[in-house]
């Protein structure tokens, strides 16, 4: 505030200064916020074309494995369930204190905790497009409306449900799949757990446990994530079809008589 500032340094990624370059619309705006000075610009980036997928990889997401492919790649288990453990068992002694700077550091440690969830959903989307694009096959998600109140889980699992943003995953699936021209759909999400993929028998019973798969009628096991992602891949290979059917224009009436 005490006049124009000259010669200020500006520290970026030589990918995001090649992008402010070549496609920076408008006017910026400068933010400060948690001690630092961001610049906020708009850039116009233009989007591959589109290639028509040789298959599809089904991707669900979950608590315990963030995300699991129809390919059996599990993205994020242990470790980083041991990570939000962790943190939530220092925010718990945090909040036992009630005192004012007890809040202030409690404020500090979520934006760290919702920086780093950022970080690793862009290293898993990253990772799946990257994939997709390399084996020419496209990427189909579940649907996630209303997630939190369809799924139950223990009372001891209810915050790590509700602490990780599992649709800002999709959404960094989403937009960067675009930008790479891998084509992209969301399936519904009903019974993806719970279907067989070779005979197709939906039961609860085929979850005997929580990351075990078993078909009661055929007799197909093995990890539930994995089975979910196979059952999202293969509804994704019908709806792709309609999506694309071509529009008929309705028959025309013969004139009446």
């Amino acid at each position: 505030m005490d006049g124009r500032l000259k010669n200020v340094r500006f520290v970026c990624s030589a990918e995001a200064l090649k992008r402010l370059t070549e496609y920076r619309q408008g006017e910026s705006d400068l933010m400060f916020s948690g001690g630092k000075w961001f610049l906020i610009a708009t850039c116009e980036v233009p989007q591959a074309r589109r290639y028509e997928p040789k298959d599809w990889i089904g991707v669900d997401r979950g608590i315990n494995n963030l995300a699991t492919t129809s390919d059996g790649d599990n993205h994020c288990g242990r470790r980083l369930d041991r990570y939000r453990r962790r943190q939530a068992r220092k925010r718990a002694e945090i909040q036992a204190k009630r005192t004012r700077s007890a809040k202030q550091l409690l404020k500090r440690r979520a934006r760290r905790e919702s920086r780093h969830a950022t970080h690793i959903n862009h290293r898993i989307s990253k990772t799946v497009v990257a994939v997709a694009q390399r084996t020419e096959r496209g990427i189909a998600l579940e649907q996630l409306q209303g997630i939190r109140e369809r799924v139950t889980v223990r009372r001891d699992q209810r915050a790590r449900q509700s602490s990780w943003p599992f649709r800002q995953l999709g959404e960094f699936i989403a937009y960067k799949a675009r930008r790479a021209g891998v084509p992209f759909i969301e399936v519904d999400p009903a019974y993806t757990s719970q279907r067989c993929p070779r005979c197709g028998h939906t039961d609860k019973a085929n979850r005997p446990a929580r990351d075990r798969f078993q078909c009661r009628r055929c007799g197909l096991a093995g990890p539930a994530d994995h089975v979910a992602g196979v059952n999202v891949r293969d509804r994704a290979r019908s709806a792709w079809v309609f999506v694309n059917m071509p529009h008929r224009p309705p028959p025309e009436r013969e004139p009446a008589m």
